[in-house]
C-alpha cells in the first residue's frame, strides 16, 4: 500500500501495487481527493471488480451543477457529500469528468490503458493520448520509451492520422487582412524544423548565461591575424572558443555524452567532435570538426573556413554533418546579447555565442573599457543539473579570460 486513510491524492498518484507471479503493477488514483477508507490490506488477494477504497473527490472533479445553488443549505450539503463519495474498483477505474479543467486537452478515457503513473504524467506533459500508443511491455504495458518513440514518429510525420492532444493553433486566413505571398520552406528547413520541435518537446532545456572578458584574447587574435592571413585564414574568435570547449569537454565528460534512455545510462564519448552552426542561403547547417581536441588553433581555423565554404556552396559531404558531440552556435557576426540555443540531439548541450561589446567594467576602483563576450549554454536537465551548468560556463569564462591556459604555444614569448 502506498497510502493511508486521510491522505490527499492527485490524479495518477499510486494507491497500491498489485503483484502477480510474473509482474507488479501500480494502481493509480483516477481522481483528485481525500482517501476516506481502504478496503484492502497488504497481502490480501483481490479479484477483478473488487472495491479498493472510498474517496472524497475534490470539487473540481465532481461536476457539481450550478443548480444546486438554489437548494436549501442543509439539503445542498447532503447532496454534495453524496456526490463526493465514490467507489474506486480495479475493474472500473474511469476518471470523473470535470466541467472545465486544464485536462480537457487530453483524452481522459485512458483508465483502461496499462501504464504507470509516471508514464501517464509524461503523456500529459507531452500532450499524447495513450490510447494511440502501442505498449511494448508485458500485456501491452506502455513504457516511457514507447511514449517517446511515438512522439518522435509523430513529429517526423511517420504516423498517419495522429490526433495530437495538445491544443492546435488556430488557422488564420491572412489574406483577409491584405495582400500576401506564400513562400515554400527550403528543404533544409523542412528537415530541421521537425527535429528542432522534437528536441524542444522531448528534452527539458535549461539555459545558463554568463559573460567573459576577452580583452587579452582579442589582443592575441589581433597579434596572430597577420600571420594567419598569409595562409588565407581570416582569424575570428570562434576557433579560440572551439579549442577551449574541446579541452573543457575532456574535463567535464557529461557535456560530451548522450543519454541512453532505454538502459538508463549515460554514454561518455572518448572523442570530441564539435559542430558549429553555419548560415547558408538555404538555411542553417551544422558541419562537424572531428577530433577537435587533437587539433591546433590553426588546423581548426582552416577546417572552419573549408567546412563553412562547402556548406554555403552546397558541396558539403554527409559525413561532415554527422557524429557531433557538442555544438557551438555563434551569432557574433550578426549581433544580439544572448539567446536560447536548442540542443541538437543526441547531444546533451549546446553553446550560444553572441556579439562581443565594449563595456565599462570596474577594475581596482576604476571603470575601464573591456570587451565582453556573452555566452549562453543550453543543456539537458535530465543529464546536467544547475550546478554542473554553472561550473561549465565558469570554467569556460576563466579559460577565455586567460588564453595562456589553453593556448600555451600561441601565448609563449617565443
Amino acid at each position: 500500500m502506498h497510502v493511508q486513510p486521510g491522505d490527499r491524492l492527485n490524479i495518477d498518484d499510486p494507491i497500491l501495487t498489485l503483484e502477480t507471479e510474473k509482474a507488479a503493477m501500480e494502481i493509480p488514483s483516477p481522481v483528485s481527493g481525500k482517501l476516506i477508507e481502504l478496503y484492502v490490506q497488504n497481502g490480501d488477494k483481490i479479484n477483478e471488480g473488487n472495491d479498493l477504497c472510498l474517496m472524497e473527490v475534490a470539487e473540481t472533479d465532481t461536476g457539481v451543477e450550478e443548480k444546486e445553488k438554489n437548494t436549501e443549505p442543509q439539503k445542498k450539503n447532503e447532496t454534495i457529500k453524496k456526490e463526493k463519495s465514490t467507489q474506486i474498483s480495479q475493474a472500473q477505474r474511469k476518471p470523473i469528468e470535470s466541467k472545465k479543467s486544464d485536462r480537457e486537452f487530453f483524452n481522459t478515457s485512458v483508465a483502461s490503458v496499462h501504464a504507470s503513473p509516471s508514464v501517464r504524467k509524461l503523456s500529459r506533459e507531452l500532450g499524447v493520448d495513450l490510447n494511440q500508443v502501442n505498449g511494448s511491455g508485458m500485456k501491452g504495458r506502455i513504457l516511457p520509451e514507447d511514449l517517446k518513440s511515438f512522439v518522435k514518429a509523430a513529429m517526423s510525420g511517420n504516423i498517419v492520422g495522429v490526433q495530437s492532444a495538445l491544443p492546435e493553433l488556430p488557422v488564420v486566413d491572412h489574406s483577409a487582412f491584405g495582400d500576401i505571398e506564400s513562400v515554400p520552406l527550403s528543404r533544409i528547413k523542412k528537415i530541421s524544423g521537425p527535429r528542432l520541435q522534437a528536441s524542444w518537446i522531448n528534452i527539458p532545456h535549461v539555459t545558463q548565461h554568463d559573460e567573459a572578458d576577452i580583452n587579452h584574447l582579442e589582443q592575441l587574435r589581433l597579434d596572430l591575424k597577420k600571420s594567419y592571413k598569409s595562409d588565407g585564414i581570416s582569424l575570428s574568435i570562434l576557433p579560440f572558443i572551439v579549442v577551449a570547449v574541446s579541452q573543457l569537454l575532456k574535463q567535464m565528460p557529461d557535456f560530451n555524452s548522450s543519454l541512453d534512455e532505454k538502459n538508463s545510462a549515460l554514454i561518455h564519448k572518448r572523442y570530441v567532435n564539435i559542430g558549429f552552426a553555419a548560415n547558408t542561403e538555404k538555411g542553417l547547417m551544422v558541419p562537424v570538426i572531428k577530433n577537435a581536441d587533437q587539433k591546433s588553433l590553426k588546423e581548426i581555423s582552416q577546417e572552419l573556413v573549408k567546412l563553412s565554404e562547402d556548406a554555403r556552396n552546397g558541396k558539403i559531404k554527409l559525413e561532415d554533418l554527422q557524429g557531433g558531440t557538442f555544438t557551438i552556435s555563434s551569432l557574433g557576426g550578426f549581433g544580439g546579447v544572448g539567446f536560447t540555443p536548442i540542443i541538437n540531439p543526441p547531444e546533451v548541450a549546446i553553446l550560444g555565442v553572441a556579439r562581443a561589446q565594449i563595456r565599462p567594467i570596474m577594475i581596482k576602483g576604476k571603470f575601464l573599457p573591456r570587451l565582453i563576450l556573452p555566452l549562453s549554454l543550453s543543456y539537458d536537465h535530465r543529464v546536467i543539473d544547475g550546478v554542473g551548468g554553472i561550473q561549465f560556463t565558469t570554467a569556460l569564462k576563466q579559460m577565455l579570460e586567460n588564453p595562456e591556459s589553453f593556448l600555451p604555444e600561441e601565448t609563449s614569448d617565443g
